[in-house]
């Protein structure tokens, strides 16, 4: 990386407050520049984005659009350097081209799993129901733990459950979180 100490056109230090968290102890802006961004506001965001997560798994340099934010900590504080980005458009319109083709080759492959998929013919969803159904026999389980006893979609399983809850087969015991639990009628 060429580094050139034009590209500063700011520095912050973000400190850290056991009670009120990370806050701005100072900040001094260079070369007659204006600050792009109000310090005060994104203090927390920066502070985050750089000390939070997994440890060793942390950013030294977030890209923005007009700018970029690179931070060296120290005990709690963290020293960030605000620089104007040079010659990025270019590097990022290639990567841009890398990225598209990726997603087309992962929209191949998705359409290529989907249409391996064996779909499920009539008698094989009547058999389903039926395997529900004694599943079900005197005792109530999640639509997550059923479906986890065949090869479906969550959009298939519940398909089935909706057909045997109208033809009134089984009904709906109660809902935790997200799982609604069934039994058999």
């Amino acid at each position: 990386m060429n580094f050139n100490e034009e590209e500063i056109f700011g520095a912050a230090l973000i400190g850290f407050d056991m009670i009120d968290g990370p806050f701005l102890k100072w900040k001094k802006s260079y070369n007659g520049s204006k600050n792009q961004i109000n310090l005060d506001e994104f203090a927390m965001n920066f502070y985050l984005a750089f000390r939070g997560g997994n440890t060793g798994k942390k950013p030294r340099a977030i890209l923005y659009d007009d700018f970029y934010v690179v931070a060296f900590p120290r005990d709690l504080e963290l020293c960030c350097l605000f620089m104007r980005p040079r010659d990025v458009d270019r590097n990022i319109n290639a990567l841009n081209k890398v990225a598209n083709r990726l997603m087309k080759e992962m929209e191949l492959d998705l359409e290529e799993t989907e249409e391996n998929e064996p779909s499920n013919t009539e008698d094989e969803i009547e058999e389903v129901k039926r395997l529900i159904l004694n599943l079900l026999n005197s005792t109530e389980m999640s639509t997550p733990e059923l479906r986890r006893y065949f090869k479906m979609t969550n959009a298939q399983i519940w398909k089935i459950m909706y057909e045997l809850e109208s033809d009134n087969e089984i009904k709906r015991t109660e809902k935790r979180g997200r799982a609604v639990y069934w039994t058999r009628i």
